[in-house]
């Protein structure tokens, strides 16, 4: 093991959904510690501002427009990896949609579809892409982005949960097919935190009055207290760590 193994530089990784939030908090950490960040995510204007703050401190960074849900673009995010850059090391599925809160019984096909076609469906064929890119290459990592809902579903929010699962459900799959070409797919599961993903709920004393009861740390995650994990698990620090799915939700799950 080299003398800092968790020394990315030289590795391309792809972070999606990185315009904001935890996404940008790992693309800002891995960019910090070498490697050359893909920022991918729907709207290109978010991740512009993410690519100049990370350039103007000295690090590699580009931005591309994909969203996650949309076949087409995830085959042109790809083909493009594999012009501009012959290679791909590291690959977090971050990008995330919640677009119902409420019971099961009163979603609809199209919010269905819709969750889950970015939430799973999205992840799956990230990682099917990226892993043909890296077992050309002689292996990689994956780190999933899931959710504590993913272990414990949360009312109102069963889809959502339900699709998280299916990560957790993925990862361990992927990880066990995926071995023998050197590759290590792992998921960490954030609990609550503070991004504008949260936002209705942090921002709701009545619904904190509840949730913050259940957290033995007794507050929201900050996006940048995601990042620790994701630089372990792409590192050659986890280099014998692969189908792993770790909470980090202050103590939610215990």
């Amino acid at each position: 093991m080299k003398k800092n193994p968790f020394d990315l530089s030289g590795k391309i990784a792809l972070v999606t959904g990185a315009s904001r939030g935890i996404g940008e908090a790992i693309a800002d950490t891995l960019a910090a510690n070498g490697a050359h960040v893909i920022l991918a995510s729907r709207k290109l204007d978010g991740l512009k501002k993410v690519e100049e703050r990370l350039r103007a401190r000295g690090d590699q960074a580009a931005a591309f427009a994909c969203h996650i849900g949309e076949m087409d673009q995830i085959k042109a995010l790809f083909t493009m990896i594999r012009e501009r850059y012959g290679r791909l090391d590291i690959l977090v599925n971050n990008a995330g949609t919640n677009p119902f809160f409420g019971d099961v019984l009163s979603a609809d096909e199209g919010v269905w579809d819709k969750t889950v076609d970015v939430n799973l469906k999205g992840y799956f064929f990230m990682s099917q892409y990226a892993a043909m890119i890296m077992r050309e290459k002689g292996g990689g990592s994956i780190v999933n982005v899931s959710s504590v809902n993913g272990v414990r579903p949360a009312p109102f929010q069963g889809i959502y949960s339900i699709a998280k699962a299916g990560i957790i459900a993925m990862t361990r799959s992927f990880a066990k097919e995926l071995a023998g070409f050197n590759i290590r797919v792992n998921a960490i599961l954030p609990g609550l935190t503070d991004t504008r993903f949260s936002a209705v709920m942090i921002n709701s004393p009545e619904i904190m009055n509840v949730i913050l009861p259940m957290i033995p740390l007794r507050r929201a995650a900050q996006p940048e207290e995601m990042t620790g994990l994701v630089l372990y698990l792409v590192s050659d620090a986890a280099s014998y760590t692969t189908g792993a799915c770790i909470p980090v939700d202050g103590g939610m799950l215990a």
